[in-house]
């Protein structure tokens, strides 16, 4: 976690130690607990923030999701009516010309 923020910052080791020895010559090292123990809160509350978005998008997404497999659902099941009923008209005609192909073959002969 606190690597990404460091990639964020674009700080390297070296500006890191730099701004921490800045940080206790300014407020002291009495003080450095405090201001660790209140970044350390921010942070989290960031998280916890950022958590209840997700959850709260996830949420209001689901709604969309389910209808639109329902949709999908339905969709699906009429284009495979529309399947089975080309596919017995496609044998249905199959078997009429090899019906028609056997009567004219037995006539000819």
């Amino acid at each position: 976690m606190l690597n990404s923020i460091f990639i964020f910052l674009n700080l390297g080791g070296g500006e890191v130690f730099i701004v921490v020895i800045v940080i206790i010559l300014f407020f002291g090292s009495d003080k450095l607990p405090e201001i660790a123990r209140g970044l350390g809160k921010g942070l989290r509350e960031i998280n916890d923030a950022k958590a209840q978005i997700q959850n709260e998008i996830q949420k209001s997404t689901n709604g969309f999701t389910e209808e639109i497999k329902k949709h999908t659902s339905e969709i699906k099941s009429e284009i495979e009516k529309a399947g089975d009923g080309m596919k017995r008209q496609i044998e249905d005609a199959s078997k009429t010309i090899s019906e028609e192909g056997k009567a004219i073959t037995d006539t000819t002969e």
